[in-house]
């Protein structure tokens, strides 16, 4: 991601617009992505400061490059590179030896004259003489520990340009949520899946309950937390990707600019920003999709089936079973399918269902599972691989 410095943006009656390539002002750029792709591609071998300066060289003739934009490319473009990296401190100890030896024919000159004799070819060749290896050798180890001299081992590609120019637009305003103070996200359908990216991160989030199906969470900013503002910050952005991948949401940050005043920035699916990383799938497994399609839209026995239609939330903690049954005379009841996990997920998640249990929970447990979940309420139901939709009415009937 980019830090700070490199964020650009625009202000706009009290909202934040960070900087955006598009197809229609910004045409040329997908040419300008495939050569600074180019330029990564063909650079194993090449520093760090070599490939900075072609991928500038590109933008020589484009007036509409400002030269924070040519160096957040260079920064996305290194954060997919691996650069060999002097760990052992040899590149220092080879300046040292290097430097004593040089030292007592200084001056170096590159051509000799009346006043300066040494040339330093020739001292370069001395030394690597002294040293058994060719100066080529040297010379490519002797700053090997300076960052601007890491030299290219490998490269991640980006599928192509556009791709390149997605991940710029994407990471343009995670570098303005380093100044949130709050933010606010609206969502349905895919609630359950934003919800655990931001507990994954590590965000500080309180829900409420929405009409129609939709939850709202509210997450503090890095501008409102006291300490650690900076990996609090971090990880907010990296929240941003995930919840881009999303369908159905809307969002809301307040941001602190540098200069103390607040403006708004607000997001949606229609801003059409394009996350690096896959939707989310529809269904956790196999398991709980098989058993939607087995069930269909329709009703069975007056139930209809609603996928992730509840969140229960005690304190901090947070439970959105799989499944809500609603019946025509108003019963409502919740389902959790539980598959073979790990035994820590296993106890962790009877630990939730103990916390819930005044809420009527069907639980659905695959037989492997059933030893690590402890004692398991009567009504219960296992299966091996796949889930029964009678056994599934004959529990609801007696809920």
């Amino acid at each position: 991601m980019l830090t700070r410095q490199l964020a650009i943006a625009d202000y706009d009656g009290g909202r934040i617009l960070p900087d955006r390539l598009t197809r229609k002002v910004h045409r040329q750029y997908l040419d300008y992505a495939e050569r600074m792709l180019h330029v990564y591609h063909t650079g194993i071998g090449r520093t760090r400061r070599e490939l900075h300066r072609a991928v500038s060289a590109i933008f020589a003739d484009e007036e509409d490059c400002p030269t924070r934009r040519i160096d957040a490319f260079c920064k996305l473009l290194d954060d997919a590179s691996t650069y060999g990296r002097d760990r052992r401190g040899r590149a220092a100890a080879l300046r040292r030896e290097v430097f004593h030896m040089a030292a007592a024919k200084h001056p170096l000159v590159r051509r000799a004259d009346r006043l300066f004799e040494t040339e330093d070819t020739q001292v370069k060749l001395e030394i690597a003489t002294r040293l058994g290896r060719p100066w080529s050798k040297i010379d490519r180890e002797l700053f090997a520990d300076v960052i601007e001299f890491h030299r290219l081992e490998q490269f991640k590609k980006y599928r192509d340009g556009r791709a390149l120019l997605a991940r710029y637009n994407v990471a343009q305003v995670q570098a303005a949520l380093f100044g949130a103070v709050s933010m606010t996200v609206w969502a349905a359908g895919d609630f359950k899946t934003i919800l655990r990216y931001a507990k994954l991160a590590g965000l500080m989030h309180t829900i409420t309950r929405g009409g129609a199906g939709q939850y709202c969470m509210r997450l503090d900013g890095p501008a409102s937390v006291l300490r650690e503002t900076r990996r609090y910050g971090a990880a907010m952005a990296r929240f941003l990707p995930a919840l881009v991948a999303c369908r159905g949401w809307r969002m809301h940050a307040v941001i602190r600019t540098r200069r103390g005043f607040s403006v708004s920035l607000d997001l949606s699916p229609d801003d059409r920003l394009s996350s690096h990383l896959p939707p989310p799938d529809e269904f956790d497994s196999r398991v709980e999709e098989s058993f939607a399609e087995k069930w269909g839209p329709g009703k069975r026995d007056g139930w209809r089936l609603v996928r992730e239609g509840e969140i229960l939330h005690h304190r901090q903690k947070v439970f959105v079973p799989d499944f809500v049954f609603r019946h025509d005379d108003g019963r409502s009841v919740l389902m959790e399918i539980v598959g073979f996990w790990t035994p820590e997920y296993l106890r962790a998640k009877a630990e939730t269902l103990r916390t819930f249990e005044s809420h009527r929970i069907l639980l659905a447990v695959a037989e492997k599972a059933k030893d690590a979940m402890g004692e398991l309420p009567a009504e219960a139901v296992s299966y091996k691989t796949a889930l029964r939709i009678n056994d599934v009415l004959e529990r609801l009937a007696n809920l």
